[in-house]
């Protein structure tokens, strides 16, 4: 585990370095950039092979934000759109992907629960956003540290490759201090 909580540092420190805009008219900051995600994205396969196997990818991150794409291909339903686990999968993984990149290895995310309301099918590559502001992570920390875990909630609108708002999602997270032990 120590090597695998050291690669999510070093990924998470690459990412922060990195210039989401980057383009390759800045090739050193846009393989920095690519680099950096690919590397998560790898992480992610190794923790959860069914992940990129259905087409899951980190798009952007950076201190409390991460954007993620499910793939249409290869994730159709009986009628051509989007099946509901995909739905599911690239709403779930970002909130794991965004605890462990913000609180740190020292956390362990679990998802509780979680709900999806469909809105109408999406018919091609899915995104969605998630979010924790600076204040909300430093309380998620307080409190992990002071009982071992600590609760969150992220919501996601789930959007199409043309914008167009397909689900959203509710996720209630809890994340445990590995190694807590309470103070006498």
């Amino acid at each position: 585990m120590a090597l695998i909580d050291t690669l999510i540092g070093t990924a998470g420190q690459w990412v922060t370095a990195s210039d989401p805009k980057a383009t390759l008219l800045q090739p050193v900051e846009w393989l920095k950039k690519t680099g950096s995600y690919a590397t998560v994205n790898r992480l992610i396969g190794l923790a959860i092979p069914f992940a990129p196997r259905n087409g899951f990818s980190v798009e952007e991150m950076r201190p409390g934000y991460v954007r993620a794409k499910i793939k249409l291909k290869g994730n159709k339903n009986h009628f051509g759109s989007l099946y509901a686990g995909a739905y599911f999968l690239v709403a779930e993984i970002p909130g794991g992907v965004l605890s462990l990149f913000d609180l740190g290895p020292a956390y362990t995310p679990i998802l509780k629960e979680m709900t999806l309301e469909f809105l109408q099918p999406a018919n091609s590559d899915v995104t969605v956003e998630f979010s924790l502001a600076p204040e909300a992570v430093a309380a998620i920390l307080a409190d992990a540290d002071a009982t071992g875990r600590a609760k969150f909630t992220l919501e996601g609108k789930l959007k199409d490759r043309e914008g167009n708002h397909v689900a959203t999602s509710l996720a209630h997270y809890r994340v445990r201090k590995k190694g807590f032990k309470p103070q006498d």
